[in-house]
């Protein structure tokens, strides 16, 4: 028994007539978000690096050479306004890690581009982060990791739909 089962039990009691299964596997999935987030946490610090500033390094070394992205493409990308993105991009800035440099393609606009630092920090980082998810999920088997991956890729095409597409 977890601690989510006693809280179940608990409005089990106190509320019999409703039917409190599905907070069960919210309350789950959340306290799962809690240790989850915690434990990447510490890996970024580890770098100097908050989730949202590995977010914005990571979306720039995925995309490939140059490794540079608008503002407006990491906006999107990252599905967040563009007011944070602004405030993301200004403190990598200050911290040397990326760079904002004239948009070959459109001179009134800029691109957001890594500095060669903050390729070394994310490359280092995203190792650092792959490593710690790999041991966040040595409690499921391979295959009960492909099987909750693709029950929650359902749940979440409930939310979300096909955005890549």
């Amino acid at each position: 028994m977890d601690a989510v089962d006693r809280i179940i039990a608990q409005w089990r009691r106190e509320r019999p007539d409703l039917d409190v299964g599905p907070m069960a596997l919210i309350g789950r999935m959340n306290r799962l978000t809690q240790h989850l987030s915690r434990a990447m946490g510490d890996t970024f610090a580890r770098f100097g690096l908050s989730g949202a500033s590995f977010d914005v390094l990571a979306t720039l070394r995925r995309s490939g050479p140059p490794y540079a992205l608008s503002p407006g493409d990491l906006t999107v990308a990252m599905m967040i306004t563009s007011g944070t993105m602004t405030n993301r991009i200004d403190q990598l800035e200050r911290a040397g890690l990326v760079e904002r440099r004239p948009n070959p393609e459109d001179g009134r606009s800029v691109i957001i581009a890594l500095t060669d630092k903050g390729f070394t920090v994310i490359d280092a980082a995203v190792a650092a982060h792959v490593e710690t998810q790999a041991r966040l999920t040595l409690g499921l088997t391979d295959g009960e990791q492909a099987a909750l991956n693709g029950l929650l890729a359902r749940y979440l095409a409930a939310f979300e739909g096909d955005l890549a597409g």
